[in-house]
């Protein structure tokens, strides 16, 4: 297999991040698959480590690419036999732990498409994207398997389930049985313009959509992960971890899957929530030298007392973070905490991930900015309305993203193309982002032009909580905003009118709460429930959110 140079640039000597952005190419073979890329070219290496995985419960395994071949080889072929074939969509909904991973080889093996799925997803968020993708198959842990067995029914092109875990049903197969399945597979050439993926957004506005990459997306992301390995010079001896679940783009491809590309080993930790204790553990334990996550993930290790005297996090050699707003206090306090380990901001999106980001290698990092744009992508600030790059240095506009020859960009939205051609304008990609730009090419985030809610590091839509709420019978109206958190960065609010004849009081605050976590997520439910006689419309009768963001400005709740 042709080693991809132009993705090992951090192998040379730079003399400025200009010099690297001039010379950067990108290398994109005509065929491309990402389960060749990221498990067969390294399973040679009988020994070589892909995975340590660890689950709170105290199991603890040694993953090598070998094991990842082989399971995905064997799972490639009961999938095969029980009928999936190319193109078809196939979710995972599994925590962090090996056999996702092994989930998406296979799949991508099979040139059929990985649908990632969160944990945390109740019966109307799991039976929406499992439905609206049509996927014809599932693996699914024990944290989902009710929810799943729950919606089944509703499911038409669903017939086949594969538990990670044990069942003794007759309409789902167990994972131990797949282990009886042939070690080889022979995968068909795959063209890396070819569907591997459909990563959902969360629906800021209306349902959510189904983001469609092909295999080039994972090359799209390595020139901002391997800015990470410019002031170590290799990739030899690195250990990455990240806490966010593996069902995000921003945890799959931001960290997962890079790593595995430069064949070196991911901590998997698998959890119910997030553990920052835990955390210090598992930087010691494996030495950990690469963490990445969302910024309300370190605000809650800046909590525990006295890292420095209880673990030895001297391996480490960079943080980064994305998805909200950085604080320099977090900034300080990684380098305080973790011997002078670089932190490195990153930005992106479901559609264009990673695509601006610090090089602290090569450029100082900028208080109040996201970086610069990374060697391969062209990002520039447009007019929202015009979608045209006029916008002056300094001055508010959209953040865009050439679209035209950068693989890091989505295909499109699955059955929407609508939606599609209002996202990409004129030849760019439209973040729905507000930014700037100064004159030295400093990025930096002002805002949304919708309404999506950013909370510990998730993108929350506020139409699916209100319509999660909404069709409680004892509301007659209700309206969602995001609110400042001073640890989550934002956190859900919503304003509800009740219905004729029902009282507004704690029993139906909790009712609501309890609503929405167990439909949608626990991240998405609103932490203050506030009853109104009405809510402000617009002239079309839509929630005025500004409106409300006033209301709540007013009183705090």
């Amino acid at each position: 297999m042709t080693r991809l140079e132009s993705y090992h640039f951090y192998e040379r000597d730079w003399e400025s991040y200009e010099q690297l952005r001039e010379s950067f190419e990108w290398e994109i073979p005509d065929r491309f698959n990402m389960a060749e890329y990221v498990c067969d070219r390294w399973a040679e290496d009988e020994d070589r480590v892909a995975l340590y995985a660890e689950s709170s419960g105290g199991d603890r395994r040694t993953v090598t690419y070998r094991d990842v071949q082989r399971a995905a080889n064997r799972l490639a072929n009961y999938l095969s036999e029980a009928g999936v074939e190319r193109g078809e969509r196939v979710g995972i909904c599994l925590g962090q732990r090996p056999e996702a991973v092994v989930g998406h080889v296979a799949i991508w093996k099979l040139n059929a498409v990985s649908v990632p799925l969160s944990t945390q997803f109740g019966p109307d968020a799991l039976s929406y994207r499992l439905g609206d993708c049509s996927a014809t198959a599932c693996l699914v842990g024990k944290r989902s398997i009710e929810t799943l067995r729950e919606v089944r029914e509703d499911l038409d092109a669903l017939d086949t389930v594969v538990t990670v875990d044990e069942t003794d049903r007759p309409e789902e197969t167990d994972w131990n049985i797949i282990q009886e399945a042939s070690l080889t597979f022979d995968r068909a050439p795959t063209d890396a313009e070819e569907d591997a993926i459909i990563i959902y957004t969360s629906g800021t506005t209306g349902d959510p959509k189904g983001v469609l990459h092909a295999h080039r997306l994972l090359l799209g992301h390595l020139p901002s992960f391997g800015e990470n390995f410019l002031k170590e010079g290799t990739t030899d001896g690195t250990v990455f971890r990240t806490p966010v679940e593996w069902s995000w783009i921003g945890s799959l491809f931001s960290m997962v899957m890079p790593t595995l590309f430069y064949g070196r080993p991911v901590v998997a930790y698998d959890a119910d929530r997030f553990d920052p204790e835990a955390s210090f553990d598992l930087v010691e334990r494996y030495g950990i030298t690469n963490w990445g996550g969302p910024p309300t993930a370190l605000r809650m290790m800046m909590q525990v007392e006295d890292p420095n005297e209880r673990w030895d996090l001297t391996s480490m050699r960079a943080v980064g973070a994305g998805g909200e707003a950085v604080g320099e206090s977090v900034v300080s306090w990684v380098a305080e905490t973790f011997d002078g380990a670089s932190f490195e901001e990153a930005y992106g999106q479901t559609e264009v991930n990673l695509v601006v980001g610090d090089c602290t290698a090569l450029r100082e990092r900028r208080h109040g900015k996201m970086g610069l744009a990374v060697p391969g992508h062209e990002v520039t600030i447009v007019d929202p309305e015009t979608a045209e790059p006029t916008v002056e240095h300094g001055e508010v506009g959209e953040i865009a993203v050439r679209y035209a020859d950068d693989p890091v960009c989505f295909v499109e939205y699955w059955h929407k193309p609508d939606a599609t051609d209002a996202k990409v304008r004129d030849g760019w990609l439209l973040t729905e982002d507000l930014g700037t730009m100064d004159e030295d090419g400093y990025l930096s985030f002002e805002g949304r032009t919708d309404d999506v809610i950013i909370t510990s590091g998730y993108r929350v839509s506020p139409t699916e909580i209100e319509e999660t709420i909404a069709s409680h019978e004892a509301v007659a109206d209700v309206g969602v905003i995001g609110v400042p958190d001073e640890q989550r960065g934002e956190v859900p609010n919503a304003f509800v009118v009740v219905a004729d004849g029902v009282t507004a009081d704690d029993n139906l605050r909790a009712t609501l709460e309890t609503r929405v976590k167990d439909r949608l997520a626990p991240y998405e439910y609103p932490r203050r429930i506030k009853f109104l006689d009405e809510l402000p419309k617009t002239s079309t009768g839509k929630v005025r959110r500004e409106s409300l963001r006033e209301e709540f400005d007013t009183d705090g709740s």
